[in-house]
C-alpha cells in the first residue's frame, strides 16, 4: 500500500507569511521618525545658568562622577527642570560652554549649545579644566533634545 506524503510548503508558506505580516504590523507601530522631520519652535523658555554651589546635591554628585568624560544629562525635582552639559577635561582654562537657543516645539525641548575656547594669545595655563553649563529652567515632561 502507497501512502502519500504531505507536502510541507503549503503549511510553511502560510506561515512564513504569518510572521511576514505581524512583523510588518509591528514596524508601522513603532513611532519611528526620521530626524528630518522636526518639529519647529513653538516658544523660546526662560533659563537660567547657574552654578555648581546652587544645585541639588543630588545632581552635584552626578556631575561630579561623569565629569572625566563629555556628558549630557537632566535632572528634575518635580518644580525645576535642570540641563547639565559637560564637555570633558580641556587642556588649560578659558573654556566655556554657552547656549544658543533653548526651546519648547510640539513634542521635546530642544537645547543648542556651543563649546568656546580661550581667546588666541590668552593665557589659558596648563592645567586640565572642566567646562560645565547648568541650565536651570521650569519643570517639563518632555524629553530633552540636545544639539
Amino acid at each position: 500500500m502507497l501512502r502519500r506524503l504531505k507536502k510541507p510548503g503549503k503549511k510553511l508558506f502560510a506561515a512564513a507569511c504569518a510572521v511576514l505580516v505581524l512583523a510588518l504590523a509591528c514596524a508601522g507601530f513603532t513611532g519611528c521618525r526620521s530626524d528630518s522631520e522636526e518639529s519647529e519652535k513653538v516658544q523660546d523658555l526662560e533659563f537660567t545658568v547657574t552654578g555648581e554651589k546652587d544645585i541639588p546635591a543630588g545632581l552635584q554628585d552626578m556631575i561630579a562622577k561623569k565629569r572625566e568624560k563629555p556628558f549630557k544629562l537632566t535632572y528634575a525635582d518635580g518644580q525645576d527642570m535642570y540641563i547639565v552639559i559637560g564637555e570633558g577635561p580641556q587642556q588649560g582654562g578659558g573654556y566655556s560652554v554657552s547656549v544658543l537657543e533653548l526651546y519648547l516645539t510640539d513634542n521635546s525641548v530642544v537645547i543648542r549649545t556651543e563649546l568656546t575656547g580661550p581667546e588666541k594669545g590668552e593665557a589659558s595655563g596648563t592645567e586640565l579644566s572642566y567646562p560645565v553649563l547648568i541650565v536651570k529652567t521650569q519643570y517639563r515632561e518632555e524629553p530633552v533634545v540636545f544639539r
